[in-house]
């Protein structure tokens, strides 16, 4: 079941995001999320956004959601996207649905594009993107620094 967030969902959504920041360069944050932190993290992006999860047998074991690009009044009509699943519920589609959800409800409000920034390399991202109708648009070379080692960003857009 996809469903929006509430702030209860918090200490799942941080055991399934922590996951990737204590081992991958996927995010760039190196010190875990507690979920009062998390708690307020859903409740910023709900003021004008979306933060969807997946629910199966009453457990979360993914989410996603669109937030603020940037801060300028111009980009108002553009969002960045992430998705992100329990590191066992890889390989069953369910990133793919979340993401589907989470357009289609974009698609109904002002919201004209849609980014991506993907974390180098990392060909499950790009393919699940690209698969969504994302165009690669650019690639920045080694902008973090994660476990002694350099990581570029590649940037996919998604005009709705």
């Amino acid at each position: 079941m996809i469903r929006h967030a509430r702030p209860n969902d918090a200490p799942a959504i941080c055991a399934i995001y922590n996951h990737y920041v204590l081992h991958t360069t996927i995010t760039f944050e190196e010190i875990p999320v507690v979920a009062c932190d998390m708690e307020q993290r859903i409740a910023t992006v709900q003021e004008k956004y979306l933060w969807l999860v997946y629910e199966e047998n009453g457990k979360i074991i993914g989410y996603a959601y669109a937030g603020q690009w940037k801060p300028r009044s111009a980009y108002k009509h553009t969002v960045e996207t992430s998705v992100y699943l329990a590191p066992e519920e890889k390989g069953r589609g369910i990133g793919r649905h979340l993401y589907s959800e989470l357009i289609a409800e974009l698609r109904k409000t002002d919201i004209h594009g849609v980014i991506g920034g993907i974390a180098l390399p990392n060909e499950a991202s790009i393919r699940l993107h690209e698969s969504m109708g994302f165009k690669k648009i650019g690639q920045f070379i080694e902008v973090g620094y994660k476990f002694n080692t350099w990581v570029d960003v590649g940037y996919w857009e998604l005009v709705l």
